[in-house]
Formats: structure tokens, sequence, C-alpha cells
């Protein structure tokens, strides 16, 4: 049992209360378990004698998601629970700050695995794995295929002009993030502008996930090439399908693994590469992948702004504890040339 104040961040009296109030069921005393979080939101399970649910609150420091963007996490997990889409049940959104000191959700707790690491992965066999990957990939089809407006996701985002603002902002990201006299502005400046100039018209509109792999989420726990649930959708919104795609593909990259301290599971060699995972996506999706290059320059360009942005909060916590800086190994570099010889292979 874990106690209320082994929680930072979880009130349980407070939410039992809350769960009471809302006429959720209770058997026995409620206990909780911390998940995962850190820059990202707070993930607990919550239990009784009977059930599990999952609560999700903004980080208890720094830059602090706003309600809204707790609202609308929730808001498209709802929305496609009767869908193709495997998603948790939605359960409640509480947007008083009084109950937990922040705006939270709470969705079923979906059992199974959460494969992050590469041991993880290639502990499978290869059938497995790449019935797994088609699964993944048939998942994220399926996302694109929603109708927006006939799930309630109308205004989820604007329809038009998705790409020029991606373009845009991760651009003035690298603005925030750079260092000083940085030696790599001006691949960067070639590469923000090559994508500006060659922004395509947009595929279609569609539900983005916006960060999906196979870490992002849930495999049955017995059945890893069924996906029981897809998570974390904080930067869900409506946008262009293929630049989701593109970047699934991108993180297959090594530099991945720098990026998030680790060998993760989706840059094992035993996955498809880049190219294959896009030939699938196409085949799955009934799509030709027109203008491939700029989707794929784009999500490199946004992989290593990411990087740089990762490696800038790392410099700034040392300097705020007085000592040397210990960033990450190049990787922005090597990313953004990645994302040139994308665009070099675009016609004209």
């Amino acid at each position: 049992m874990t106690s209320a104040d082994q929680l930072d961040g979880l009130d349980l009296p407070a939410l039992d209360r809350y769960l009471r109030s809302f006429g959720i069921e209770r058997d026995g005393e409620l206990r909780g378990d911390f998940i995962s979080g850190g820059r990202s939101n707070l993930t607990f399970r919550v239990y009784d004698d009977k059930t599990n649910w999952l609560v999700r609150r903004p980080p208890l420091h720094g830059l602090t998601p706003s309600a809204h963007d707790m609202a609308r996490e929730y808001r498209v997990v709802a929305a496609l629970h009767d869908t193709a889409v495997p998603v948790a049940r939605a359960i409640a959104l509480c947007e008083d700050d009084a109950v937990l000191g922040a705006p939270f959700q709470i969705v079923e707790f979906v059992a199974g695995q959460v494969v992050r690491r590469r041991a993880q992965l290639e502990a499978f066999n290869h059938t497995v794995i790449d019935k797994c990957v088609n699964s993944l990939v048939r998942v994220l089809v399926d996302l694109h295929h929603v109708d927006p407006q006939a799930v309630g996701l109308g205004d989820f985002g604007k329809p038009t002009g998705y790409l020029e603002r991606q373009v845009r902002r991760w651009g003035s990201q690298w603005e925030l993030v750079r260092l000083p006299d940085d030696h790599r502005d001006d691949d960067v400046e070639r590469l923000h502008s090559g994508l500006h100039q060659a922004i395509p018209q947009q595929s279609k509109v569609s539900i983005v996930h916006g960060d999906y792999r196979i870490d992002n989420t849930i495999l049955d726990a017995d059945d890893p090439t069924r996906v029981r649930a897809v998570v974390d959708w904080e930067l869900s919104t409506l946008g262009d399908p293929l630049s989701d795609a593109a970047l699934m593909c991108v993180y297959r990259d090594p530099a991945l693994d720098l990026i998030v301290n680790a060998q993760a599971a989706w840059t094992s060699p035993l996955l498809p590469t880049a190219d294959e995972l896009a030939d699938r996506y196409s085949l799955a999706a009934g799509v030709s992948l027109e203008h491939w290059e700029f989707y794929m320059a784009l999500a490199y360009f946004k992989l290593a702004i990411i990087a740089a942005g990762i490696d800038f909060r790392r410099r700034m916590s040392d300097q705020a504890k007085g000592k040397d800086s210990e960033h990450m190994p190049e990787v922005v570099a090597p990313l953004i040339s990645r994302g040139l010889a994308e665009l070099a292979k675009l016609p004209g």
C-alpha cells in the first residue's frame, strides 16, 4: 500500500473524495503507485480492492501545462473510444486545481506491457516482432482514417496550414535553445529555409498523434502483436497524416538512443528500416507517399530541435547547480545533415 505522503503530486484522500463525489463506485482503501513522469505529465496507477484507474496530471515543477492541455489529451481519448483506434476508456476530467493542485484526468488502467528498451523488444522472436510492427502501423493508419468531424474533433485544430505552422514553430524553437555563436546555425538555417520553400499542399486533414512509436503504446501482456492502447496524446491535433508517419520513421534513427539516454526499443536493428516502415504505411493506408522527402526532412528537423532543447535544459540545470555542463554527445548536426540530404532528393 502506498500512503498519500509518498506520492508527490497525488493526494490520495483528496482524490478519494473526488471519486466518491463524482459517483464512481469504490471498494476498499484507495492506493496508488507512481508510473512515470518528468518534463511530461505525471502518471499514476490508482486502485482499490476491485478497480484500477490511471491518473495523469501536469508536472510539479517547470513549465506546467495548462488546464486546456490536460483537457485536450482527455478529449481526444474520449472521442476515439468507439473507433478502431485502441485507447483507454475515459472516466473523468477535473479542471479544479483545488483537488490535486492542478487539472487531472482519469482513464481506465489498461493492463499490458510497454516496450521501451531494446532488450525488451529483442526478447521476442522475429515473427512476433514483424507482426507487432504491422499492428503498430495499422493502428496509425486507423487513426489517420478517423473522420475528425464524425467523432466531434472537427475543431481540434486548424484544418489547414499545418505544415507551414510546423516549419515556423520548430524554426522559432531553435532560436530559444541554440548556443551563443552556435556552429550549427548555418546548416539549421539552410534546412529551415529549404523546408519553407518546399512546403507541399497538405496531403489531407486527419487526427495526428504527434509522437508515435512503440513505447507510446501498451501491448498485450501475452500477445505483443496486439496493441491494447495508444497513450501520450499530449501533442495530438489536426494535421497532415504523412508528417505523423514520417516522424515514426525518423524515430528509427540511432540518434534517438542518445536523446532518451538509453538503447530504445524503436532503434533496434531487428525492426524494419525507415524506408521499409514507410512502405508498410503506404500499403496499409492505400496512399502514395508524395513529397515524402519533405516530410522526412521536416521530421529530422523536428527531432534535431528536440535534441537541442533537451541539451539546452541540461546545460541550464548544470549551470544552476554550479557545475560544468555535461551535455549529450553531438546529435543535432547529424540530424540536420540527414534532413538536408532528404531535401536534396526533391525534384527541381
